[in-house]
């Protein structure tokens, strides 16, 4: 876990579709996660992924029983290309509304003109599900967070992604904007406070999605649903930023 692979072609990646728990699915890739809600009342999309995936995104789509034409909104976690490449030519096919964190309105524009901009305590309501937005700054200054609840066999569950993981441009030379160790920590320290039993990953080696997918498939246990993994990625989250902070200063030395 905690663990990322590469890959020369984004789409050698691909990742058979399946139901998470409830109304949420993966829909994604093994460089870029894809996430489906079923409202009831039409899909919602969290990311996009990247262009050259798209097709890999509407089959996983098919493959579920839906439909890509039943997409009514497509919610962004932050700007970079690998989580919204592909949206612009997804939501012209569908005609779904667009949604990212309103601070991140200015560089997504590299890739498509949202529709809708998101700030912090904004609830995205659709069907039966209600996505909590909290704005989560430190990957990007933009970044939010998704929170909803999702229901099975008689049990609610809490969900929850956190929107921008990355220490990649947590680097000096790389930041997104200059606050961003400040705004990560912050960030870290206020999604501490809230209670996820599902943590569908940002990627898919935020937790182990492909593991856990491939023992649902195999046994039907359910390792996403695991109220520990949440804030054992958010210590990793917080350890790692420490580690290219001590790095710096041994280079310094």
């Amino acid at each position: 876990m905690f663990a990322r692979k590469k890959f020369e072609n984004h789409y050698e990646g691909a990742i058979e579709p399946f139901k998470i728990i409830g109304n949420v699915y993966f829909i994604g890739t093994t460089p870029a996660s894809s996430h489906l809600v079923d409202t009831g009342e039409g899909l919602i999309v969290i990311d996009t992924g990247y262009s050259d995936t798209l097709f890999l995104l509407i089959n996983s789509i098919y493959k579920l029983g839906f439909s890509p034409y039943d997409i009514k909104y497509i919610i962004h976690t932050h700007w970079h290309g690998d989580h919204t490449e592909a949206t612009a030519a997804l939501a012209h096919l569908t005609g779904a509304k667009t949604f990212i964190g309103e601070k991140d309105a200015e560089k997504v524009q590299k890739y498509f003109t949202p529709d809708v901009l998101l700030k912090e305590g904004d609830v995205v309501k659709l069907g039966n599900t209600e996505i909590e937005v909290m704005e989560t700054p430190g990957h990007t200054k933009g970044t939010i967070s998704l929170f909803f609840e999702t229901e099975e066999n008689g049990m609610r569950y809490n969900v929850g992604t956190f929107g921008g993981a990355g220490a990649n441009t947590l680097k000096k030379g790389c930041f997104d904007y200059e606050e961003c160790r400040t705004g990560y920590r912050d960030s870290l320290r206020r999604l501490r406070e809230k209670k996820v039993d599902v943590f569908i990953g940002n990627h898919v080696w935020n937790n182990d999605t492909e593991g856990k997918g491939e023992i649902l498939k195999t046994t039907g246990e359910n390792k996403f649903v695991d109220d520990k993994i949440w804030h054992q990625f958010l210590d990793f989250c917080e350890n790692r930023l420490d580690q290219v902070i001590e790095s710096e200063s041994q280079t310094l030395r």
